[in-house]
């Protein structure tokens, strides 16, 4: 009975931890799709995801909190645009990512740019780390909606 009871709790734990994150596409067109179907805007992270200390902070301090969880899940189609230094990546993927890049004039990290569902840039870009936490975050994603 122990070992069901043991077994029971690390199956809700694995489940819990799985749907505790925002799942990140790496496609545009396939996210916008998914935000017209779901009526949600898309967030394009630009990143370099493996070298750079605001991006890394931004994803531990923001990204990954249950409260931004919560929010992404209800609101946005998460793109992470990366230009990591250290890990490969398809040359497609970085090709399509340097194209973003320059589309949206991106010339440092993190930069955060909405879209709506067409594609159309929502406000501003949220260039570098928003200090504040989730809350914080969120209230700037919040002012650039009312702009869509």
């Amino acid at each position: 009975m122990k070992k069901i009871a043991i077994g029971l709790a690390a199956c809700c734990l694995l489940l819990r931890a799985g749907a505790a994150e925002v799942e990140w596409m790496t496609d545009v067109a396939k996210a916008q799709a998914k935000a017209k179907e779901d009526k949600k805007l898309v967030m394009l992270d630009f990143t370099g995801s493996d070298w750079c200390g605001w991006c890394i902070k931004l994803n531990k301090d923001v990204f990954s909190q249950p409260e931004f969880i919560e929010y992404a899940k209800k609101n946005l189609v998460a793109v992470e645009v990366d230009f990591p230094r250290h890990k490969e990546q398809p040359e497609d993927v970085k090709k399509a990512n340097a194209a973003l890049g320059k589309k949206y004039g991106v010339d440092g990290y993190p930069t955060i740019v909405l879209l709506n569902a067409d594609g159309k840039q929502v406000g501003d870009a949220i260039v570098g780390y928003v200090r504040g936490g989730p809350k914080a975050f969120i209230a700037k994603l919040e002012e650039l909606k009312q702009k869509s």
